[in-house]
């Protein structure tokens, strides 16, 4: 089994087994994430620097220090870092294991230009400072007057209130036998929540999915059309609404088709998750495109972006200086040292892996860019692998949380690996090429008369691609389009 053996060899070179699996950690990391490693790296490791810093220790002479009586040392801030040719090597399946690429450069381009033409995008600076729901509560209950029980109740609600707004907990469950004496009666609870239910959004504070909704109706003008037939809708028949039986509900509620029709409009427009806008913004959920695709002389390829490259390179003052001094058989500088090389050495094979996956997705999938999602032909990561003479696992790593920009759009590198659909003509097309289509036929559709799968499926029959009415019920779904009933019931 060539992959046991694989493994077996890896595990056998003890020395080596930290630098592999630092190779593989970087290289399955998103661009955030590995810019967050470097930005580690250069606050613990003294031999790295960052390249766009203003004052450099290569360009300081007030001490004394002149870089042209060391020899190896630049006189001026190189572009890019320089890694130390006296590193040990690997073997060629060492170095594919750690996911390198055999025409590794040695320099790692740092050249800093993402503020001269991509402005400020630092997400982290601002995402932080959004006020929580429970914050936003609170500050409209300010000014409240409000007994010191009554406060405690207030508070104990907000706090148990979930990312939707909904109070999902019991009251039995939100506080303990010693917090409040004597124990709150469900009247009192029920005050409380009414109290907060006026504080936010209307919903906010809702039990249930009905309770939301009514509270949000409420809180509309009683002249809106529709309004309560919609009420009595949500109190008394949300499961067939849900299930869509729109003539169940015009039996039960007694209303012709047109006063149903404008009623279930209104509640659709309701928001079922009050409290979502409050939902914390993540910054490590940013997109930070790894390479841009451009059209260059009639042909689609892949360019590295500066946006996801890391700014580190080797301060080469300050490691001759180190090498030369008296000092350098201090264990804990020389393994520093050496932890900077490896790491720029792994950056360096990142960047290359990176770039040349997705080249090799980009020249397979030229039409793609030509024509859109219809366009996009079968690949397989096995197809990649075997043009880069790389391993499949390596393949599956480089193209892991990686996305490349297009004038298309922002697209994840597995968008372009789709499996292989049967063509009447002998030929294949991707399964995103066939979700496209029915994406198209839908939209084209008459809305009075929507296409169901059958039909959908004989369509794409007629086309020459031969996909079952299961598969296309599975497709349409993963587009997010209703079923051909539910289409109707909306037009």
């Amino acid at each position: 089994m060539p992959g046991l053996s694989h493994k077996t060899q890896i595990q056998q070179t003890t020395g080596l087994t930290p630098r592999l699996q630092q190779a593989v950690k970087l290289l399955q990391m998103s661009a955030l994430d590995c810019e967050h490693e470097v930005t580690q790296a250069l606050m613990s490791n003294p031999f790295l620097e960052d390249p766009t810093d203003t004052e450099d220790f290569n360009s300081v002479s007030t001490h004394g220090a002149d870089p042209s009586n060391h020899p190896g040392t630049p006189t001026d801030v190189p572009e890019t870092p320089l890694i130390n040719n006296d590193m040990p090597s690997v073997t060629f399946t060492e170095y594919e294991s750690a996911l390198l690429p055999p025409s590794y450069s040695g320099d790692y381009p740092v050249t800093d230009r993402r503020g001269q033409d991509e402005g400020f995008n630092d997400v982290g600076a601002w995402a932080h400072n959004e006020p929580s729901l429970q914050d936003s509560l609170r500050a409209n209950l300010c000014g409240a007057h409000l007994s010191p029980r009554e406060a405690q109740l207030l508070d104990l609600i907000i706090d148990a209130l979930d990312e939707d707004g909904y109070l999902r907990t019991p009251f039995s469950d939100l506080t303990n036998d010693q917090q409040l004496d004597p124990n709150p009666h469900n009247r009192e609870w029920l005050h409380a929540l009414r109290q907060v239910q006026q504080l936010g959004a209307p919903g906010v504070g809702a039990r249930d999915l009905a309770e939301c909704l009514t509270l949000q109706l409420a809180a509309q003008a009683n002249n809106v059309p529709g309004r309560e037939l919609a009420m009595r809708i949500v109190a008394q028949a949300l499961e067939h609404l849900a299930r869509c039986d729109y003539a169940g509900l015009a039996r039960l509620m007694v209303c012709t088709d047109v006063e149903l029709k404008e009623a279930c409009a209104l509640i659709r427009g309701l928001d079922p998750r009050p409290a979502a806008r409050f939902i914390p913004l993540d910054p490590g959920s940013y997109i930070v495109p790894d390479v841009l695709v451009r059209r260059i002389d009639k042909r689609w390829v892949a360019l590295p972006s500066l946006a996801a490259t890391p700014r580190v390179r080797l301060n080469q003052a300050y490691a001759q200086l180190f090498r030369e001094s008296r000092y350098q058989d201090l264990s804990l500088m020389s393994k520093a040292l050496q932890e900077a090389q490896w790491l720029l050495r792994s950056l360096e094979q990142r960047t290359t892996t990176i770039q040349r996956v997705a080249q090799a997705i980009v020249a397979r999938q030229q039409t793609f860019f030509d024509y859109g999602p219809i366009a996009l032909r079968p690949l397989m990561l096995s197809e990649i692998a075997e043009e880069l003479s790389l391993h499949e696992s390596t393949i599956s790593r480089a193209t892991s949380y990686k996305y490349l920009s297009s004038p298309l759009g922002v697209f994840e590198f597995k968008h372009f690996f789709s499996r292989e659909l049967a063509t009447k003509s002998g030929g294949t097309c991707s399964a995103t090429a066939v979700r496209a289509l029915i994406r198209e036929m839908i939209d084209e559709e008459n809305p009075q008369q929507p296409l169901s799968d059958v039909e959908l499926a004989n369509r794409l029959a007629q086309d020459g691609v031969k996909v079952a009415r299961r598969t296309v019920s599975k497709y349409r779904a993963q587009i997010k389009v209703p079923a051909a009933e539910l289409r109707r019931a909306m037009a």
